[in-house]
């Protein structure tokens, strides 16, 4: 899931990437990318005990992200 936000009046370009991954050892990470457009960016992966408790994550900060102004 690829999320933006721009404003331009404020140079204001920003993105946020959510991926599910599953783990060597049978657990999922979500795995967080946010920065400028056309950076690299941070990432951090936050691991949990089953793919439904990374998709409730994930549901959660999207809808975060949604009411910040996202797309």
């Amino acid at each position: 899931m690829h999320l933006t936000r721009t404003d331009p009046d404020a140079n204001l370009y920003r993105y946020y990437r959510l991926e599910i991954v599953k783990g060597l050892f049978g657990d999922w990470g979500l795995v967080r990318e946010w920065g400028r457009i056309g950076s690299s960016g941070r990432v951090r992966t936050d691991w949990f005990g089953s793919e439904r408790d990374a998709k409730d994550a994930r549901f959660a900060l999207h809808m975060n992200k949604a009411k910040r102004g996202y797309d």
